[in-house]
Protein backbone atom coordinates (compact mmCIF):
# COMPACT_ATOMS: atom_id res chain seq x y z
CA UNK A 1 0.00 0.00 0.00
CA UNK A 2 2.49 2.44 0.81
CA UNK A 3 4.79 1.38 -2.25
CA UNK A 4 1.41 2.27 -4.00
CA UNK A 5 1.45 5.92 -2.80
CA UNK A 6 5.08 6.99 -2.49
CA UNK A 7 5.13 7.87 -6.38
CA UNK A 8 1.67 9.73 -6.47
CA UNK A 9 3.02 11.66 -3.43
CA UNK A 10 6.16 12.66 -5.27
CA UNK A 11 4.53 12.03 -8.95
CA UNK A 12 4.56 15.81 -9.62
CA UNK A 13 6.96 18.06 -7.56
CA UNK A 14 6.20 21.54 -7.33
CA UNK A 15 8.87 22.95 -10.39
CA UNK A 16 6.72 20.67 -12.25
CA UNK A 17 3.40 22.01 -11.53
CA UNK A 18 4.79 25.40 -11.53
CA UNK A 19 5.79 24.75 -15.41
CA UNK A 20 2.44 22.89 -16.21
CA UNK A 21 0.74 26.07 -15.18
CA UNK A 22 3.63 27.47 -17.15
CA UNK A 23 2.22 25.72 -20.10
CA UNK A 24 -1.31 25.84 -19.54
CA UNK A 25 -0.93 29.55 -19.41
CA UNK A 26 0.52 30.50 -22.63
CA UNK A 27 -1.90 27.99 -24.20
CA UNK A 28 -4.91 29.98 -22.41
CA UNK A 29 -3.57 33.30 -23.45
CA UNK A 30 -2.89 32.28 -26.87
CA UNK A 31 -6.40 31.33 -27.21
CA UNK A 32 -7.41 34.53 -25.55
CA UNK A 33 -5.37 36.64 -27.98
CA UNK A 34 -7.16 35.37 -30.96
CA UNK A 35 -10.85 34.94 -29.88
CA UNK A 36 -11.24 37.69 -27.16
CA UNK A 37 -8.24 39.58 -26.24
CA UNK A 38 -10.43 41.50 -23.72
CA UNK A 39 -10.93 38.84 -21.48
CA UNK A 40 -7.43 38.75 -20.49
CA UNK A 41 -8.00 41.54 -18.01
CA UNK A 42 -9.60 38.14 -15.77
CA UNK A 43 -6.21 36.31 -15.76
CA UNK A 44 -4.37 39.27 -14.07
CA UNK A 45 -5.91 39.53 -10.61
CA UNK A 46 -4.73 35.94 -9.95
CA UNK A 47 -1.23 36.70 -11.06
CA UNK A 48 -0.88 40.06 -8.78
CA UNK A 49 -2.87 38.20 -5.75
CA UNK A 50 0.60 35.60 -6.27
CA UNK A 51 2.81 38.58 -6.18
CA UNK A 52 1.25 40.30 -3.10
CA UNK A 53 1.39 37.34 -1.01
CA UNK A 54 5.17 37.34 -1.17
CA UNK A 55 5.27 41.18 -0.99
CA UNK A 56 3.90 40.34 2.08
CA UNK A 57 7.19 37.69 3.32
CA UNK A 58 9.77 39.99 2.16
CA UNK A 59 10.22 42.50 4.99
CA UNK A 60 9.75 40.28 8.13
CA UNK A 61 11.56 37.89 6.49
CA UNK A 62 14.53 40.01 5.24
CA UNK A 63 14.73 41.90 9.18
CA UNK A 64 14.39 38.63 10.74
CA UNK A 65 17.07 36.65 9.16
CA UNK A 66 19.68 39.42 8.86
CA UNK A 67 19.03 40.43 12.33
CA UNK A 68 18.94 36.50 13.69
CA UNK A 69 22.23 36.06 11.87
CA UNK A 70 24.35 39.04 12.38
CA UNK A 71 23.39 39.83 15.94
CA UNK A 72 24.75 36.19 16.84
CA UNK A 73 27.88 35.47 17.96
CA UNK A 74 31.12 36.70 16.31
CA UNK A 75 28.97 37.34 13.44
CA UNK A 76 29.49 41.33 13.65
CA UNK A 77 32.86 40.93 13.04
CA UNK A 78 32.30 39.50 9.97
CA UNK A 79 30.29 41.36 8.62
CA UNK A 80 32.44 44.36 7.30
CA UNK A 81 34.64 41.67 5.09
CA UNK A 82 31.66 39.38 4.31
CA UNK A 83 29.74 42.69 2.81
CA UNK A 84 33.00 44.02 1.70
CA UNK A 85 33.97 40.94 -0.44
CA UNK A 86 30.27 40.82 -1.35
CA UNK A 87 30.13 45.03 -2.95
CA UNK A 88 33.52 43.95 -4.79
CA UNK A 89 32.15 40.90 -6.94
CA UNK A 90 29.04 42.74 -7.44
CA UNK A 91 30.74 45.29 -8.99
CA UNK A 92 33.09 43.20 -11.11
CA UNK A 93 29.96 41.03 -12.71
CA UNK A 94 27.62 44.23 -13.00
CA UNK A 95 30.49 46.21 -15.13
CA UNK A 96 30.88 42.89 -17.17
CA UNK A 97 27.59 42.42 -17.83
CA UNK A 98 27.25 46.58 -18.73
CA UNK A 99 29.88 46.06 -21.50
CA UNK A 100 28.38 42.53 -22.52
CA UNK A 101 25.32 44.56 -23.50
CA UNK A 102 27.34 47.47 -25.03
CA UNK A 103 29.04 45.56 -27.21
CA UNK A 104 26.25 43.10 -28.17
CA UNK A 105 23.57 46.18 -29.25
CA UNK A 106 26.64 47.90 -31.10
CA UNK A 107 27.39 44.67 -33.13
CA UNK A 108 23.54 43.48 -33.89
CA UNK A 109 22.64 46.98 -34.20
CA UNK A 110 18.69 46.52 -33.36
CA UNK A 111 17.77 50.13 -33.58
CA UNK A 112 18.98 50.95 -36.87
CA UNK A 113 16.09 51.58 -39.63
CA UNK A 114 13.70 52.32 -36.90
CA UNK A 115 11.59 55.57 -36.76
CA UNK A 116 10.86 56.21 -33.14
CA UNK A 117 7.05 57.47 -33.06
CA UNK A 118 7.93 60.88 -31.96
CA UNK A 119 5.33 63.44 -30.45
CA UNK A 120 3.77 60.57 -28.74
CA UNK A 121 4.25 60.59 -24.45
CA UNK A 122 5.75 58.05 -22.47
CA UNK A 123 3.83 56.81 -19.96
CA UNK A 124 6.79 56.99 -17.48
CA UNK A 125 8.12 60.21 -16.80
CA UNK A 126 10.97 59.91 -14.78
CA UNK A 127 14.27 62.54 -13.41
CA UNK A 128 17.74 61.79 -13.67
CA UNK A 129 18.50 60.96 -10.03
CA UNK A 130 22.21 63.04 -8.61
CA UNK A 131 24.57 61.44 -6.50
CA UNK A 132 23.73 62.99 -3.66
CA UNK A 133 19.80 61.58 -4.11
CA UNK A 134 21.36 58.20 -4.58
CA UNK A 135 23.22 58.24 -1.31
CA UNK A 136 20.44 59.73 0.70
CA UNK A 137 18.31 57.23 -0.51
CA UNK A 138 20.03 54.65 1.12
CA UNK A 139 19.20 55.76 4.70
CA UNK A 140 15.34 55.31 4.94
CA UNK A 141 13.26 58.10 6.82
CA UNK A 142 10.80 55.85 8.08
CA UNK A 143 11.72 51.76 8.39
CA UNK A 144 8.05 51.22 8.51
CA UNK A 145 8.11 53.35 5.26
CA UNK A 146 10.67 51.15 3.86
CA UNK A 147 8.72 47.95 4.68
CA UNK A 148 5.73 49.53 3.43
CA UNK A 149 7.02 50.16 0.28
CA UNK A 150 9.51 47.36 -0.32
CA UNK A 151 12.37 49.04 -0.28
CA UNK A 152 14.99 46.06 0.05
CA UNK A 153 18.25 48.12 0.20
CA UNK A 154 16.46 50.87 2.93
CA UNK A 155 15.45 47.41 4.72
CA UNK A 156 19.19 45.99 5.27
CA UNK A 157 20.39 49.18 5.73
CA UNK A 158 18.48 49.33 8.75
CA UNK A 159 18.78 45.68 9.52
CA UNK A 160 22.35 45.32 9.50
CA UNK A 161 22.70 48.29 11.63
CA UNK A 162 19.98 47.27 14.10
CA UNK A 163 21.59 43.80 14.24
CA UNK A 164 25.25 45.27 15.03
CA UNK A 165 23.41 47.47 17.74
CA UNK A 166 21.78 44.84 19.18
CA UNK A 167 25.04 42.03 19.31
CA UNK A 168 26.53 45.17 20.93
CA UNK A 169 24.49 44.72 24.12
CA UNK A 170 25.47 41.75 24.56
CA UNK A 171 23.33 39.60 26.58
CA UNK A 172 20.28 41.57 27.11
CA UNK A 173 19.52 41.08 23.34
CA UNK A 174 19.29 37.27 23.13
CA UNK A 175 15.32 37.58 24.04
CA UNK A 176 15.17 39.57 20.75
CA UNK A 177 17.61 37.72 18.59
CA UNK A 178 15.86 34.31 19.89
CA UNK A 179 12.55 36.27 18.56
CA UNK A 180 14.11 37.21 15.05
CA UNK A 181 14.62 33.30 14.79
CA UNK A 182 11.21 32.13 15.24
CA UNK A 183 9.96 34.85 12.95
CA UNK A 184 12.37 33.94 10.77
CA UNK A 185 11.44 29.69 10.65
CA UNK A 186 7.73 30.95 10.83
CA UNK A 187 8.32 33.13 7.44
CA UNK A 188 9.94 30.56 5.72
CA UNK A 189 6.99 27.79 6.37
CA UNK A 190 4.56 31.07 5.46
CA UNK A 191 6.44 30.98 2.29
CA UNK A 192 5.79 27.07 1.95
CA UNK A 193 2.64 27.79 2.40
CA UNK A 194 2.11 30.44 -0.17
CA UNK A 195 3.74 28.46 -2.77
CA UNK A 196 1.10 25.86 -3.37
CA UNK A 197 -0.16 28.84 -5.03
CA UNK A 198 2.75 29.45 -7.02
CA UNK A 199 1.31 27.38 -10.27
CA UNK A 200 -2.32 29.14 -10.36
CA UNK A 201 0.11 32.75 -10.25
CA UNK A 202 2.25 32.05 -12.51
CA UNK A 203 -0.15 30.25 -14.89
CA UNK A 204 -2.00 33.62 -14.50
CA UNK A 205 0.72 35.88 -15.20
CA UNK A 206 1.85 33.99 -18.40
CA UNK A 207 -1.97 33.73 -19.38
CA UNK A 208 -2.35 37.89 -19.33
CA UNK A 209 0.67 38.25 -21.16
CA UNK A 210 -0.05 36.70 -23.94
CA UNK A 211 -3.88 37.28 -23.92
CA UNK A 212 -2.60 40.93 -23.71
CA UNK A 213 -0.05 41.97 -26.42
CA UNK A 214 -0.31 38.30 -28.30
CA UNK A 215 2.21 35.88 -29.60
CA UNK A 216 2.91 38.56 -32.14
CA UNK A 217 4.74 41.27 -29.74
CA UNK A 218 7.94 40.03 -30.74
CA UNK A 219 7.32 40.73 -34.54
CA UNK A 220 7.98 44.38 -34.73
CA UNK A 221 11.05 44.34 -32.04
CA UNK A 222 12.32 40.54 -32.58
CA UNK A 223 15.82 41.42 -33.63
CA UNK A 224 15.43 43.70 -29.69
CA UNK A 225 14.84 40.79 -28.12
CA UNK A 226 17.07 38.24 -29.67
CA UNK A 227 20.02 40.50 -29.03
CA UNK A 228 19.38 40.75 -25.74
CA UNK A 229 18.78 36.88 -25.48
CA UNK A 230 21.91 36.53 -26.92
CA UNK A 231 23.87 38.73 -24.60
CA UNK A 232 22.19 37.08 -21.58
CA UNK A 233 22.93 33.95 -22.42
CA UNK A 234 26.90 35.12 -23.27
CA UNK A 235 26.78 36.57 -19.71
CA UNK A 236 25.43 32.97 -18.39
CA UNK A 237 28.29 30.91 -20.09
CA UNK A 238 31.01 33.71 -20.63
CA UNK A 239 30.68 35.17 -17.13
CA UNK A 240 28.33 32.99 -14.63
CA UNK A 241 30.06 29.53 -15.76
CA UNK A 242 33.62 30.35 -15.32
CA UNK A 243 33.08 32.12 -11.95
CA UNK A 244 31.59 28.69 -10.94
CA UNK A 245 34.17 26.38 -12.50
CA UNK A 246 36.99 29.18 -10.31
CA UNK A 247 35.05 28.84 -6.72
CA UNK A 248 34.67 25.15 -7.39
CA UNK A 249 30.89 25.49 -7.12
CA UNK A 250 28.69 22.46 -7.57
CA UNK A 251 27.37 23.39 -10.75
CA UNK A 252 24.63 20.37 -11.12
CA UNK A 253 23.35 20.57 -7.34
CA UNK A 254 23.72 24.47 -7.91
CA UNK A 255 21.29 24.54 -11.13
CA UNK A 256 18.59 22.07 -9.25
CA UNK A 257 18.17 24.26 -6.30
CA UNK A 258 17.82 27.80 -8.92
CA UNK A 259 15.61 26.28 -11.30
CA UNK A 260 12.36 27.04 -9.04
CA UNK A 261 13.04 30.53 -8.09
CA UNK A 262 14.46 30.85 -11.62
CA UNK A 263 11.25 29.85 -13.23
CA UNK A 264 9.63 32.24 -10.64
CA UNK A 265 11.21 34.77 -11.50
CA UNK A 266 10.52 34.26 -15.41
CA UNK A 267 7.07 33.91 -14.92
CA UNK A 268 6.32 36.70 -12.81
CA UNK A 269 8.98 38.95 -13.79
CA UNK A 270 9.23 40.24 -10.31
CA UNK A 271 13.02 38.59 -8.37
CA UNK A 272 11.27 39.48 -5.18
CA UNK A 273 8.75 36.87 -6.01
CA UNK A 274 11.51 34.11 -5.93
CA UNK A 275 13.46 35.96 -3.10
CA UNK A 276 11.50 33.92 -0.25
CA UNK A 277 12.42 30.55 -2.39
CA UNK A 278 15.80 31.43 -2.96
CA UNK A 279 17.05 31.81 0.02
CA UNK A 280 15.23 28.16 1.26
CA UNK A 281 16.74 26.42 -1.48
CA UNK A 282 20.45 28.03 -0.96
CA UNK A 283 20.20 27.22 2.69
CA UNK A 284 19.20 23.65 2.06
CA UNK A 285 22.05 23.53 -0.73
CA UNK A 286 24.65 24.18 2.32
CA UNK A 287 24.87 28.09 2.86
CA UNK A 288 24.51 29.54 5.93
CA UNK A 289 21.88 31.24 6.89
CA UNK A 290 23.54 34.44 8.04
CA UNK A 291 25.23 34.81 4.86
CA UNK A 292 22.04 34.04 2.97
CA UNK A 293 20.43 36.15 4.67
CA UNK A 294 23.10 39.06 4.29
CA UNK A 295 24.35 38.56 0.84
CA UNK A 296 21.23 37.69 -1.11
CA UNK A 297 18.96 40.67 -0.25
CA UNK A 298 22.05 42.80 -0.40
CA UNK A 299 22.69 41.54 -4.18
CA UNK A 300 18.84 42.91 -4.81
CA UNK A 301 20.20 46.23 -5.09
CA UNK A 302 23.32 45.77 -5.92
CA UNK A 303 23.89 42.81 -8.57
CA UNK A 304 20.96 43.11 -11.01
CA UNK A 305 23.24 41.74 -13.91
CA UNK A 306 20.40 40.65 -15.89
CA UNK A 307 19.06 44.40 -15.56
CA UNK A 308 22.01 46.38 -15.91
CA UNK A 309 22.89 44.19 -18.98
CA UNK A 310 19.66 45.11 -21.06
CA UNK A 311 20.06 49.18 -19.43
CA UNK A 312 22.87 49.22 -21.57
CA UNK A 313 21.26 47.80 -24.34
CA UNK A 314 18.11 49.31 -24.00
CA UNK A 315 19.34 53.07 -23.87
CA UNK A 316 21.75 52.67 -27.38
CA UNK A 317 18.74 51.48 -29.02
CA UNK A 318 16.96 54.11 -28.33
CA UNK A 319 19.39 55.82 -29.70
CA UNK A 320 19.92 53.94 -32.89
CA UNK A 321 16.34 54.25 -33.41
CA UNK A 322 16.46 57.88 -32.97
CA UNK A 323 19.26 58.22 -35.51
CA UNK A 324 21.47 59.51 -32.56
CA UNK A 325 25.09 58.38 -33.37
CA UNK A 326 26.85 57.65 -29.73
CA UNK A 327 30.34 58.09 -29.43
CA UNK A 328 32.64 55.53 -27.82
CA UNK A 329 33.32 57.83 -25.24
CA UNK A 330 29.81 58.68 -24.45
CA UNK A 331 28.87 54.86 -24.08
CA UNK A 332 31.83 54.99 -21.74
CA UNK A 333 30.78 57.67 -19.83
CA UNK A 334 26.84 56.21 -20.41
CA UNK A 335 28.04 53.22 -18.64
CA UNK A 336 29.58 54.24 -15.70
CA UNK A 337 26.29 56.37 -14.92
CA UNK A 338 24.18 53.42 -14.91
CA UNK A 339 26.64 51.72 -12.52
CA UNK A 340 25.46 54.10 -10.01
CA UNK A 341 21.70 54.48 -11.45
CA UNK A 342 21.13 50.42 -11.85
CA UNK A 343 22.01 50.17 -7.80
CA UNK A 344 19.09 50.11 -5.87
CA UNK A 345 16.42 49.30 -8.72
CA UNK A 346 13.19 47.40 -7.09
CA UNK A 347 13.08 44.02 -7.51
CA UNK A 348 8.89 44.56 -9.52
CA UNK A 349 8.20 44.18 -12.64
CA UNK A 350 9.52 46.97 -14.94
CA UNK A 351 11.22 48.98 -12.27
CA UNK A 352 14.27 49.31 -14.66
CA UNK A 353 11.74 51.05 -17.27
CA UNK A 354 12.08 54.25 -14.51
CA UNK A 355 15.87 54.11 -14.85
CA UNK A 356 16.29 53.39 -18.58
CA UNK A 357 14.07 56.87 -18.78
CA UNK A 358 16.16 58.76 -16.61
CA UNK A 359 19.32 57.97 -18.31
CA UNK A 360 17.72 58.75 -21.89
CA UNK A 361 16.59 62.59 -20.19
CA UNK A 362 20.03 62.38 -19.16
CA UNK A 363 21.93 62.04 -22.39
CA UNK A 364 19.10 64.25 -24.30
CA UNK A 365 17.74 60.71 -26.47
CA UNK A 366 14.04 60.37 -26.98
CA UNK A 367 11.88 59.13 -23.98
CA UNK A 368 9.64 57.76 -26.75
CA UNK A 369 12.08 55.45 -26.61
CA UNK A 370 10.66 54.24 -23.67
CA UNK A 371 6.96 53.71 -25.55
CA UNK A 372 8.51 51.68 -28.07
CA UNK A 373 10.32 49.38 -25.46
CA UNK A 374 7.17 49.19 -23.89
CA UNK A 375 5.65 46.56 -26.15
CA UNK A 376 7.95 43.67 -25.78
CA UNK A 377 9.29 44.53 -23.00
CA UNK A 378 7.61 41.94 -20.90
CA UNK A 379 9.20 39.32 -23.13
CA UNK A 380 13.14 40.67 -22.48
CA UNK A 381 11.62 41.41 -18.29
CA UNK A 382 11.44 37.77 -18.13
CA UNK A 383 15.28 36.58 -19.36
CA UNK A 384 16.53 39.44 -17.36
CA UNK A 385 14.65 38.94 -14.22
CA UNK A 386 16.15 35.44 -14.30
CA UNK A 387 19.49 36.36 -14.85
CA UNK A 388 19.37 38.61 -12.11
CA UNK A 389 17.84 35.59 -9.54
CA UNK A 390 20.37 33.46 -11.19
CA UNK A 391 23.30 35.86 -10.44
CA UNK A 392 22.48 36.68 -6.82
CA UNK A 393 21.98 32.84 -6.04
CA UNK A 394 25.35 32.15 -7.55
CA UNK A 395 26.71 35.76 -5.86
CA UNK A 396 25.46 33.85 -2.42
CA UNK A 397 27.52 30.76 -2.67
CA UNK A 398 30.66 32.47 -4.16
CA UNK A 399 30.75 34.73 -1.03
CA UNK A 400 30.01 31.41 1.15
CA UNK A 401 32.86 29.17 0.03
CA UNK A 402 34.94 32.74 0.11
CA UNK A 403 34.65 32.56 3.57
CA UNK A 404 35.20 28.93 3.63
CA UNK A 405 31.59 28.42 5.17
CA UNK A 406 30.05 26.55 2.67
CA UNK A 407 28.68 22.65 3.67
CA UNK A 408 27.60 21.49 0.51
CA UNK A 409 24.66 19.38 0.95
CA UNK A 410 24.47 15.71 0.09
CA UNK A 411 22.54 14.48 -2.97
CA UNK A 412 20.97 12.07 -0.31
CA UNK A 413 19.44 15.40 1.60
CA UNK A 414 18.78 17.13 -1.77
CA UNK A 415 16.32 14.44 -3.03
CA UNK A 416 14.95 14.16 0.39
CA UNK A 417 13.80 18.09 0.61
CA UNK A 418 12.70 17.73 -3.44
CA UNK A 419 10.35 14.91 -1.97
CA UNK A 420 9.15 17.00 0.66
CA UNK A 421 8.82 19.93 -1.73
CA UNK A 422 11.28 21.94 -0.49
CA UNK A 423 13.28 22.52 -3.12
Amino acid sequence: MVQSERPLRRGVTLTQQIFIGLALGIVAGWLISVYNPAAAAYFRPFSQLFLRLIKMVIAPLIFATLVAGIAGAGHVKVVGRMGLRAIIYFEIVTTLALIIGLVAVNITKPGVGVNLPMGQQSEITAKAQTWDQILLHVVPESVIRAMAEGDVLQIVVFSIIFAIALGMIGEKGRPVVQWCEAVAETMFKFTNIVMHYAPIGVGAAIAYTVGHGGLGVLYNLAWLVATLYMALAVLILGVFLPIALIFRVPIRKFLRAVKEPAVIAFSTTSSEAALPRAMEVLERLGVPRRIVSFVLPLGYSFNLDGTTLYLSLAAVFVAQAAGVELTVGQQITMLLTLMLTSKGVAGVPRASLVILAGTLASYGLPLEGVTLILGVDELMDMARTMTNVIGNCLATVVIAKWEGEFAEASDADLELAAARGEI
